[in-house]
């Protein structure tokens, strides 16, 4: 009864059924690649289908009738969470037991692989030399005569009485371990930025003040990164246009103010040139028209909010309405589609009756209309992502580990018997360069001994009892 409960316990034992169970399976390569495809897919699926978006757009872009690729609607995204996929607790568990299955594979493989490549193994059986790919069998030649050889080569040796063993590019073991430690890095900084992070958007005029308030997608823990303490001003929104009329560039002179209002930092951004401040990153990434300042007759300029109109061709117009008599009565539209200046002037009835540059008048409905000046409005893109350095980090490190997996581990043994030597290697790739090697060594061991004769080092190197 006794022994029955002690095996029964032993089933039961949490940590040997994790480590007989659940730790092969996370360990399993197979499993390894199928997250890593699963995690592509994701991937793919957050860079095609915009993220952030409002429900509006998402009805609009994806109806029901017809379904993008007969499925693909508005409703499908929300439910599947697909508007903000890599936030969404399914994509953080895929990445974490994408995690746990690395650091598995590390602890069950990598890591015993580099502690049996760092033991000093020595061979004294002719069975086992006839086993190795590469091997020879040479005469009147002395263990110490091929350790000098070794290690002009750059092997590290050892000598054990008849027997001698010698290994380099043993970074190249630890390389595959570097690999897996910068891919479990890169992971702890996506999910971090996808916990931490946010992405704000703000369409401000210039001249205006704003805090960080438009939050389009944030992680649950990213309230401590939006912005509190300091403000930002638009001193100034323009455009450089070419000859031709298209727009060249986007520029926008910023200035951070702290909570007294002082300037602390200032710059000018343009389309891939952001500023950044205390981890909070802001992108030019759109524009529009905010307002016009305009006068009649006399009065004093009094500045006119503009509204973008839908258009069915798709351009952009924005467009108000100036009164020409104190009654509001009558009136003029005024429409103008970019920052340089052209406004176009339509009566009631939707007659162009003028087109004015900005600075100039004209006379409409018996008043003169002056319209001074265009203010135009930058898009910011602000981001917080705590994560990214962590990524960079892992980045880097995975580009040393790759080159450093591709550094050849070879191993060469040696056992004296009498007066005879067998002498035999293997490496773990570069095989072409391990046996050239392996005849310059012969090659040396030949003038030292004298004992080839007429028998090449080729020969000797896939002697008869054996090897490649």
């Amino acid at each position: 009864m006794d022994v029955q409960d002690s095996e029964l316990n032993g089933k039961l034992n949490p940590f040997k059924i994790f480590r007989r169970e659940i730790l092969p399976l996370l360990a399993d390569l197979r499993l390894a690649i199928a997250l890593l495809l699963i995690i592509a897919i994701c991937s793919i699926s957050g860079t095609v289908i915009e993220q952030g978006e409002s429900i509006p757009f998402y009805q609009e872009n994806y109806p029901e009738k017809p379904a993008l690729f007969g499925f693909l609607t508005w409703k499908v995204i929300l439910l599947l969470e697909l508007d903000h996929v890599y936030r969404t607790w399914w994509f953080l568990s895929i990445l974490i037991l994408f995690g746990a299955s690395l650091t598995a594979c590390t602890f069950t493989r990598q890591l015993p692989a580099l502690k049996s490549a760092k033991r000093w193994k020595f061979y004294n059986k002719k069975q086992q030399f006839e086993n190795l790919a590469l091997s020879a069998e040479i005469e009147t030649v002395s263990l110490d005569s091929l350790e000098k050889i070794l290690q002009q080569k750059g092997y590290q040796t050892s000598k054990e009485g008849d027997k001698l063993y010698g290994r380099k590019g043993i970074i190249g073991k630890v390389g595959p371990i570097i690999v897996h430690a910068s891919m479990l890095i890169i992971l702890a900084g996506s999910i971090i930025g996808s916990m931490t992070g946010f992405i704000g958007q703000e369409i401000v005029p210039s001249g205006e003040t704003f805090q960080v308030k438009n939050i389009v997608d944030a992680g649950i823990f990213a309230e401590s990164q939006i912005p509190k303490n300091w403000s930002v001003r638009v001193n100034r929104f323009w455009i450089d246009y070419t000859p031709e009329g298209t727009i060249d560039q986007f520029y926008s002179d910023l200035s951070v103010l702290d909570k007294s209002g002082e300037e602390v930092d200032r710059k000018t951004i343009f389309v891939n040139q952001p500023m950044r401040y205390h981890g909070v990153t802001m992108y030019q990434a759109d524009w529009g028209i905010s307002a016009v300042q305009v006068r009649i007759n006399k009065s004093p300029v009094f500045q006119l909010p503009m509204a973008k109109l839908n258009t069915a061709g798709g351009g952009r117009i924005w467009g108000t309405w100036v009164p020409t008599k104190p009654d509001l009565s009558e009136g003029v539209s005024l429409l103008a589609k970019d920052l340089q200046g052209n406004v176009l002037i339509y009566d009631p009835t939707g007659k162009l009756v003028a087109s004015v540059r900005e600075g100039m008048s004209t006379e409409v409905n018996g008043v003169t209309l002056f319209v001074d000046k265009i203010i135009g409005s930058t898009g910011l893109q602000i981001k917080a992502d705590p994560g990214i350095p962590i990524v960079y980090l892992g980045f880097g490190l995975l580009m040393l580990s790759v080159l450093m997996s591709y550094v050849s581990h070879s191993q060469i043994w040696a056992w004296q018997q009498n007066e005879r030597l067998y002498i035999g290697g293997k490496t773990n790739r570069a095989s072409v360069v391990f046996e050239r090697e392996m005849l310059e060594i012969l090659d040396r061991l030949e003038i030292e001994s004298g004992d080839y004769g007429n028998v090449s080092p080729e020969d000797k190197l896939f002697p008869d009892f054996g090897g490649g």
